[in-house]
């Protein structure tokens, strides 16, 4: 029924200049006009100083991250959680915050919570606290958030990293960055702005959807470093299941907080960059504010405490909100939920009912191997360079992908690597496509590459069946081969001709060879592929042309 109530989007005027604002998503939501992009060549982190001579600039960053609970249901409430439901569908009486109605924890919110903070190497609290918080914005029915201010479920963690040095693949360092805390609180719902009529609709089908607020010390210098961290707590969360974390879905938000100062001295006043939802986007949003900051203080002017937004069309942070007089939430505890008690082995009860209780040691011994476990048995099981390992995890389904393929063929895994990463990673940007959406199966690309390995077709001949599989038709490598005729020429007489009628036709080429540049031998060998259309074994190729070349 409440569903059938809100199902029509609620509709609020937008206030206008001069207006009282009334029931509004608040300043917070207000446009902005955005300033010049700053052009500046500089890297973020340690930053050069100005003309003036003094000590060049330290950035510090710290994050906060919103995930959204990998549920079936709310925090709260019974309602239904989906990606794009019609807006106002999936709400209910609590959801709404009418009278009389109480909230009932959801167990699974709290197993997701405790799972991360496990694999976040986090302290459990086995009694934590809920509290509100209250704000005031449209979107928000009850005017308060139910949260974890003063005792949250998981705290004193850490997550390591990995990233490139100097944009190398094959440089890459490791760094750690502490947890503060991991939080449960509910998500607000969605407040969508028609400018043309000058109005917002609110939408609240995410309203009170389970959150785990992660926050990060702010231990980092630059974008590339939290966009790094964000990325590997991105992994992290979708292995353990307690959160798919799309970013593109909003399933994964980020808060971070930049300010900057010189080396021995207090930290600068700073910024909070709110709601990115892509690492790319955080990674630019961050080392842009960092030399705005920096250009600011070095032009004489100060930095302001406030709320920012990252434009991603102009590549620069817009001012939302000063900070400069603190909110004040009104934090005071939820007084209908009582502590949330969580037992590990040795405290739980005797003749408990395990449905009624979380038990910490339970998840902890069902935790799966973490990205950083995975990554190391990739290398030393298939031999494989330790930052491929890195572009198989961060591929969603390519590691199952490679694995699968190489269980089915004979050829080395550190062979099928590069076809894996080279090829059929680029078919895949290249169509923009997923692994699971990739029309050439791992068994056909196996069948492909046994093909090759068994010396039945050559390895530009290999590239042309991979682009006929890519074409979807149905049809086996051995199928493509046989219609296309890209077998290898068997008969040695034949290749032997095609030889020689190669070095007759470039006999420039033959001279410098035998004058000693025996780079020019990889040339003929060419010409003698693009003859037979890559039928043509480059090895035995080049065995004939040397003997040829010698007499």
């Amino acid at each position: 029924m409440a569903a059938s109530i809100l199902r029509r989007s609620l509709l609020i005027p937008r206030c206008r200049a001069g207006d009282v604002a009334a029931l509004h998503s608040g300043p917070s939501r207000r446009r902005a006009q955005a300033p010049e992009p700053i052009a500046s060549g500089r890297r973020a982190g340690n930053c050069p100083a100005g003309e003036r001579g003094v000590a060049p600039w330290v950035a510090v960053v710290g994050l906060e991250i919103h995930a959204q609970i990998s549920s079936n249901s709310k925090l709260f409430s019974g309602s239904q959680v989906q990606f794009a439901a019609p807006p106002n569908s999936l709400v209910s009486f609590f959801d709404a915050s009418l009278p009389g109605t109480l909230p009932a924890l959801n167990r699974r919110c709290v197993e997701a919570a405790v799972m991360t903070g496990l694999a976040l190497n986090c302290s459990i609290n086995k009694k934590s606290l809920f509290d509100r918080k209250h704000y005031f914005y449209a979107d928000l029915p009850a005017g308060y958030q139910i949260t974890q201010q003063r005792l949250p479920v998981a705290v004193n963690g850490s997550l390591s990293y990995s990233l490139c040095v100097g944009g190398k693949k094959n440089q890459m360092v490791t760094r750690t960055v502490r947890i503060k805390q991991i939080q449960l609180e509910q998500d607000s719902g969605k407040s969508l702005h028609d400018d043309i009529r000058s109005q917002t609709l609110i939408d609240l089908n995410r309203a009170g959807v389970g959150l785990m607020e992660v926050v990060m010390e702010p231990d980092m210098s630059s974008g590339e470093e939290a966009a790094a961290a964000v990325r590997e707590l991105q992994l992290i969360l979708q292995t353990l299941g307690s959160s798919q974390a799309i970013m593109a879905e909003g399933q994964l938000r980020v808060d971070a907080n930049v300010s900057v100062h010189h080396p021995g001295e207090a930290y600068g006043v700073r910024t909070e960059v709110k709601n990115i939802n892509s690492a790319r986007f955080l990674a630019r949003a961050i080392d842009y504010e960092i030399q705005r900051q920096i250009k600011e203080l070095e032009n004489g002017g100060t930095v302001m405490n406030e709320t920012r937004a990252f434009d991603y069309k102009l590549g620069c942070t817009i001012p939302m909100r000063d900070k400069e007089g603190k909110q004040d939430y009104r934090f005071m505890p939820e007084p209908n939920l009582p502590p949330l008690i969580l037992y590990d082995t040795k405290s739980l009860p005797a003749n408990t009912n395990h449905q009624q209780v979380v038990n910490i040691d339970w998840i902890r011994e069902r935790l799966p191997d973490l990205p950083s476990v995975r990554r190391v048995k990739l290398v030393e099981q298939y031999g494989i360079l330790p930052e491929h390992s890195f572009t198989l995890l961060n591929e969603d389904g390519l590691m199952e992908f490679f694995e699968n393929v190489v269980r089915q063929t004979q050829m080395n895994p550190k062979k099928v690597i590069g076809w894996i990463l080279n090829d059929m990673l680029g078919y895949l940007k290249q169509y923009n496509l997923k692994v699971k959406e990739s029309p050439v199966s791992s068994l056909f690309l196996a069948d492909l590459l046994n093909l090759l390995e068994r010396g039945t077709i050559s390895s530009s001949a290999a590239n042309q069946v991979l682009e006929e599989l890519w074409k979807g038709e149905g049809k086996t490598p051995l199928q493509i081969v046989k219609e296309k005729k890209l077998g290898l020429i068997q008969d040695q007489q034949e290749l032997e001709q095609i030889c020689q009628a190669v070095m007759e036709g470039h006999q420039e080429e033959v001279m410098e060879i035998k004058k000693g540049n025996q780079k020019v031998l990889n040339k003929l060998i060419g010409l003698v592929q693009r003859t037979t259309r890559g039928r043509a074994d480059p090895v035995l190729v080049k065995q004939i042309l040397e003997k040829r070349l010698s007499q």
